[in-house]
């Protein structure tokens, strides 16, 4: 399994999550809380949003830098972090489920302007492989360049509608798979926490066949946090607008983190956020 988080906000520099907070993105690679496995080791990835791509018809195609090493050691990385500053990004530490360890197998996974990141495994990937990746579209299916259950589930849900209704393909994707499942007798067979991005808009999803599914933390509006916590200096700086989706927490701050629930997913975006529940559907 892995770990991951999504910002959507006012600017900061990667750093400011990657490694500054006390339980950081970069700290649970090597020492998570609430993963399945403690170390999280198998590559990592970004992928951001860069102000200067965004034109009058949108974010503009994302940026992404994704290694196959320790995130914790990885020279590259805490240099970029350092440097690099956006309104909307993405990151992932890998913890493999069984198949390799190389760049195309690293998360985000890039389609135009839309980031899909993935913890968890579609359970008997092995069996029902062929069926899964026969469903993709035609066009699409030159665009898998990995051996991952994660990015075949992106580009099944990119079949599905992704570019057009993100919830929607979701749920045609969790339908799918779990339809093929049974076909093969393969039980409890899909675990997912997904961060999808469009360079406006991040949705959260939370499910599992079991309905026990991974982690999953959103921030506490900023307004509230203020209130809780008048003296802290960080939340003077940052817009209402600001929030944090992450595997599982980035420190102890009381009151600024709440579990996303079970078979839900929300949506982050300018104005109110929302939050829903998940209904997985044939497509």
């Amino acid at each position: 399994m892995c770990r991951w988080l999504a910002y959507s906000g006012t600017p900061i520099l990667l750093e400011e999550l990657l490694y500054k907070p006390a339980n950081s993105l970069i700290d649970q690679s090597r020492h998570s809380r609430m993963g399945v496995e403690t170390t999280n080791g198998d590559g990592f990835g970004i992928g951001w949003y860069p102000d200067e791509r965004r034109g009058p018809h949108g974010p503009g195609e994302p940026a992404v830098f994704r290694g196959v090493g320790p995130a914790w050691s990885d020279r590259n990385l805490h240099e970029l972090a350092h440097c690099v500053r956006s309104p909307l990004f993405v990151a992932h530490i890998r913890a493999s489920t069984g198949t390799a360890v190389q760049q195309t197998n690293c998360h985000p996974f890039r389609h135009g302007i839309r980031l899909w990141q993935h913890n968890g495994a579609v359970n008997g990937f092995p069996e029902l492989k062929r069926d899964l990746m026969l469903a993709v579209d035609a066009s699409l299916f030159p665009s898998i360049e990995g051996s991952t259950d994660s990015e075949v589930m992106f580009h099944l849900a990119l079949t599905f509608g992704l570019e057009d209704d993100a919830p929607g393909a979701i749920e045609r994707m969790i339908g799918f798979i779990e339809a093929t499942a049974d076909r093969h007798g393969v039980p409890d067979v899909l675990q997912m926490t997904v961060a999808v991005a469009d360079g406006d808009r991040l949705w959260a999803f939370r499910y599992s066949t079991e309905r026990h599914s991974r982690s999953l933390f959103f921030s506490s509006s900023v307004h509230a946090l203020r209130a809780l916590h008048p003296d802290n200096p960080v939340l003077q700086e940052v817009s209402e607008e600001t929030r944090i989706i992450v595997s599982e927490p980035l420190g102890d701050l009381p009151g600024a983190w709440n579990p996303v629930p079970e078979s839900s997913y929300g949506t982050v975006q300018d104005g109110k956020d929302s939050l829903h529940t998940l209904h997985p559907r044939l497509p």
